[in-house]
């Protein structure tokens, strides 16, 4: 079982998420990146996926 301390970090950390995935969500460059890719538009978990693919590609840029 995990500790309180724990379940707040966890917590905390999701919080985090769900508002950096909002706002890269509302990013002129990902909303680019969707529409060069033709990717829809949507929301819940395929825009979760969608973020993590956009991030995924962007690091891949820089790193190179």
């Amino acid at each position: 079982m995990a500790s309180p301390s724990t379940t707040r970090r966890q917590s905390s950390d999701d919080m985090i998420w769900d508002n950096l995935k909002r706002a890269i969500a509302t990013s002129s460059g990902f909303q680019r990146w969707q529409v060069e890719r033709a990717v829809s538009p949507s929301l819940n978990d395929d825009l979760e996926q969608q973020v993590r693919g956009y991030l995924r590609e962007t690091l891949e840029t820089l790193a190179y």
